[in-house]
């Protein structure tokens, strides 16, 4: 599959749906690579791979050696690397953050969440080189100032708020719009309303692609499953199997045989 630019992601608009997918190490990033059409080097990796309660405590470090590591397995796919909770809480040290992804790592683009707080300092990266993707609705690196992870556009008022944001990031130049936690028809809105792609994860099939954790979707995650994730697996099980079924062959003698010896 052709790997896609900047400029294609955003001719799928209203087109071809984008898929998504998260991504951490150069193995699962190359077995995703024949399907994604974009790999999304997520902070939620601190929860999957780091077993913490939120992704607030990610650092830039642990972004662009995962960013390396999901480039190296799929070369051929665009990346978009999160940029963690307090690395840019102002234009100086968001650009230099995000300056810090394009020199160490050959990700394609930046992620911030935020709205039309956000759309001066996505203007500020996009006008400085950067390429941006956008966060609206749910915020999780906001989750402990709100209190919990809560779904948005369940007002008129919070689904014009929305739709304000996304327009304010297109505005600014981001190239496309990740969508969380928020209301199917507000969402569908909030697609409508801009000409850049606006990728779902809980948000209902009204937008132009879909995203979710990799963990989530294969059935690896076992502590908690998001109402909007649908496991196309049950990855837990399948492994605790797989390894129970080596540990009673390494106990029993069985493996390894003649055929698994020189």
């Amino acid at each position: 599959m052709k790997k896609l630019t900047i400029g294609t992601i955003k001719q799928r608009k209203n087109d071809k749906a984008i898929v998504m997918i998260t991504a951490y190490d150069a193995l699962f990033a190359r077995l995703f690579q024949e399907s994604a059409d974009i790999l999304l080097v997520g902070d939620s990796l601190n929860m999957s791979f780091g077993g913490n309660l939120d992704t607030l405590s990610t650092t830039m470090d642990q972004m662009i050696y995962h960013a390396n590591a999901v480039c190296k397995g799929a070369p051929d796919t665009f990346v978009i690397c999160d940029m963690p909770f307090g690395t840019y809480n102002d234009q100086s040290s968001a650009l230099a953050n995000a300056i810090r992804v394009y020199r160490e790592t050959p990700a394609d683009a930046v992620k911030i969440e935020g709205g039309a707080d956000k759309a001066l300092l996505v203007k500020h990266l996009v006008n400085n080189g950067i390429a941006v993707c956008g966060h609206i609705g749910l915020l999780p690196q906001s989750v402990r100032a709100e209190g919990g992870y809560k779904v948005k556009g369940k007002s008129e008022e919070e689904a014009l708020s929305l739709i304000a944001d996304a327009q304010a990031i297109e505005n600014a130049g981001a190239f496309i719009l990740v969508i969380e936690g928020v209301k199917a028809d507000v969402a569908s809105r909030v697609a409508a309303s801009v000409r850049i792609p606006v990728i779902g994860i809980g948000a209902g099939n009204g937008v132009d692609g879909q995203v979710l954790v990799f963990s989530d979707m294969l059935g690896l995650y076992e502590p908690f499953v998001p109402k909007f994730v649908k496991q196309y697996m049950n990855g837990a099980a399948a492994v605790k199997h797989a390894v129970a079924e080596y540990k009673s062959e390494v106990q029993s003698k069985v493996f390894p045989d003649e055929h698994y010896t020189y």
